[in-house]
C-alpha cells in the first residue's frame, strides 16, 4: 500500500463539524440524536479515567501505522505533536470533556483533529472504537492491577509485624465462635497472611490474561489494512495479541476475573472486619483500634465505634455485587460487540477504587504509620494479652489435649473423647477449669492420669505441643514468620 498523500498542512475541520455526533460515524442519519439520548449513552463522564491508556495506545497505534507505510512519516509526527499538548492539557485541567462527543476516544480524536488536521482523521485506520475500547480497559486495568499487588504486600507485612509482636500471646482459638483450642495470636494473623497471599497470586494470574492486545480486530473481522499487530503489543509491553478478531471485542471475562479476584480479596477482608469488630467490643476486650479509624455516637457519649471494618464488610457485598452485574452483562450477549458493554466500566472502575482504599486504609489501621523520627510504626491495633488468655481459659481449651494425653497412655481415641468429656463435666459442675481439678479427680477418670497431666492442660503447654508444620506453637509461627519476610522483602 502506498502511503497517504495528504499530511498534517491539510486544513483542520471547522469547530462546528468536530462537534457533530454525525462525525463519529457517517452521515447516514437524518436527524440528530436527541439530548436525552445522548445523556443516556454518553459515557465521557466516567470512562474520561481511560485518557492515559487511550493516548498510550493510539501512539502505539500511530507508530505501526507509520512503520507500515499507511500513514506518513508528516502524519505520524503531528500525532505524537497533537498528543503531547492533549496530555498537557488533560493533566492542567484545560481540556474540555464534551457530552456531544459521546467518550473518551471521541473526545481526544476530535481534539487532534482540532489541533493538527487530516492527520488526525487518519489515525483511526485500521481499528474501531470495539478494538480500541477494549484496549484501553486493558491497559489501564493492568496498571491498576500492579498498584493493587503493592498494596496487598503493604498489608500483609502490616499483618507479619502484628504476628511478630505477638507469636507468645495466647489467644482461644475458635470454632462455631465457641472456644476450641488455644493459638498463638501470630498464628492467627498469619492466616490472614495466607488469605491476601492468595489475593495476590490470583492477581498477578488474571493481569496475565489481561495483558493481551485487542487492537487491530477493528470493528470485528480484522482490517484490510496490512497491520503489524505484534509491533503494537511489544511497544505498550504486551504479552501477545488476541487471536480471534470476534472474541477480542467482544471479550471482557478479563474484567469478570479481576472482579471475581476482587471480590474473594474482599471476602478475606470482610472476615477479617468481622474479627476486629468482635475483638473490640467490651465484652471481649481483645484489642483497641487506633482512634482515627473510629467515630462516636451522636447520643452515647461512651462510645467508640469501629466503623472502617464495619464499613469493608459492608462494601464487600458492593463489589460482590458488581461481579454479579458483570456476569449478568454477558450472559446473553450475541457475538461480537453490542452497547451493553459499555456497562462494564462504572461497576469495574468503582471495584477497583473500593479495593484500593480499602487496602490502603486496612494496612495502617492493623500495622500502624510509619515514625520517621524513630523508624518504627506506630498507631497500629494494640493488643490486650491478659483478656486474650483469660478467655481461652474460660472454655476448656485443653480438653482436647487430655484427650491427646490418653491416647499416648494406650488408650483409643474415642474413649479418651468420652472419658474427657465427662471430665469437662465435672469441671463445669465445679465451675473450674480442667487444669484446677486435683489430681485424684482426675484419676477417678482414668487411672493412667498422673501429675505430668499438668504440663498438658495449661495454655502454655498446649501451644508449644503444636510443634508441626502449619502448627500453632511458637516455633512454627517463628518459622513461618521467616518465611514470609523474606518472601514480602
Amino acid at each position: 500500500m502506498s502511503k497517504a498523500q495528504a499530511t498534517s498542512a491539510d486544513s483542520a475541520p471547522s469547530h462546528n463539524q468536530l462537534d457533530t455526533k454525525a462525525q463519529a460515524w457517517s452521515a447516514l442519519f437524518s436527524e440528530p440524536m436527541s439530548d436525552l439520548v445522548k445523556r443516556y449513552t454518553s459515557s465521557v463522564f466516567f470512562d474520561k479515567r481511560l485518557w492515559q491508556a487511550d493516548i498510550a495506545g493510539s501512539l502505539a497505534h500511530a507508530e505501526m501505522l507509520a512503520a507500515q507505510g499507511i500513514i506518513s512519516p508528516e502524519d505520524h509526527a503531528s500525532i505524537q505533536r497533537g498528543m503531547a499538548q492533549i496530555k498537557e492539557e488533560i493533566e492542567s485541567g484545560a481540556f474540555e470533556w464534551k457530552l456531544d462527543l459521546e467518550d473518551v476516544h471521541l473526545n481526544i480524536e476530535a481534539r487532534l483533529t482540532q489541533l493538527v488536521g487530516n492527520a488526525g482523521k487518519r489515525l483511526h485506520t485500521g481499528r474501531s472504537r470495539n478494538d480500541q475500547v477494549a484496549t484501553d480497559v486493558r491497559l489501564w486495568l493492568r496498571g491498576e492491577i500492579d498498584l493493587i499487588g503493592d498494596l496487598l504486600k503493604e498489608l500483609q507485612v502490616s499483618l507479619v509485624d502484628v504476628a511478630e509482636q505477638n507469636v507468645e500471646v495466647i489467644l482461644p482459638g475458635f470454632t462455631h465462635l465457641q472456644v476450641a483450642q488455644p493459638v498463638s495470636f501470630g498464628h492467627h494473623m498469619l492466616a490472614y497472611v495466607e488469605m491476601f497471599k492468595r489475593d495476590a497470586e490470583r492477581m498477578a494470574d488474571v493481569r496475565r490474561r489481561t495483558n493481551v492486545l485487542p487492537l487491530g480486530s477493528a470493528a470485528l473481522a480484522g482490517t484490510t489494512y496490512p497491520l503489524d499487530r505484534e509491533r503494537v503489543a511489544k511497544t505498550l509491553g504486551m504479552d501477545g495479541v488476541c487471536q480471534n478478531s470476534l472474541d477480542a471485542v467482544s471479550d471482557r471475562d478479563f474484567a469478570i476475573e479481576f472482579t471475581a479476584a476482587a471480590s474473594l480479596c474482599m471476602v478475606h477482608v470482610s472476615r477479617l472486619s468481622e474479627e476486629l469488630i468482635i475483638w473490640m467490643s467490651q465484652n471481649f476486650g481483645f484489642i483497641k483500634i487506633a482512634d482515627r479509624f473510629t467515630t462516636g455516637s451522636s447520643i452515647m457519649p461512651q462510645k467508640k465505634n469501629p466503623d472502617v471494618p464495619e464499613l469493608a464488610r459492608g462494601k464487600t457485598g458492593r463489589v460482590v455485587g458488581h461481579l454479579m452485574g458483570l456476569i449478568t452483562l454477558m450472559k446473553g450477549q450475541p457475538l461480537a460487540y453490542n452497547k451493553d458493554n459499555q456497562e462494564d466500566k462504572e461497576p469495574l472502575f468503582d471495584t477497583v477504587d473500593t479495593l484500593k482504599d480499602t487496602l490502603r486504609i486496612f494496612a495502617e489501621m492493623v500495622g500502624g504509620q510509619l515514625n520517621p523520627a524513630t523508624g518504627k510504626k506506630e498507631g497500629g491495633i494494640t493488643v490486650n494479652a491478659q483478656a486474650m488468655e483469660q478467655a481461652a481459659l474460660k472454655g476448656y481449651a485443653t480438653a482436647t489435649d487430655l484427650a491427646d494425653y490418653l491416647v499416648k497412655k494406650g488408650l483409643p481415641f474415642r474413649d479418651a473423647h468420652e472419658t474427657v468429656a465427662h471430665a469437662v463435666k465435672a469441671a463445669t459442675s465445679h465451675n473450674c477449669d480442667l487444669s484446677e481439678l486435683p489430681l485424684n479427680v482426675l484419676q477417678g477418670f482414668h487411672p493412667a492420669i498422673e501429675k505430668d497431666v499438668y504440663e498438658c492442660l495449661s495454655l502454655r503447654g498446649s501451644l508449644n505441643a503444636r510443634n508441626t508444620l502449619g502448627g500453632t506453637a511458637p516455633a512454627q509461627v517463628r518459622a513461618q514468620l521467616a518465611r514470609h519476610r523474606a518472601r514480602l522483602a
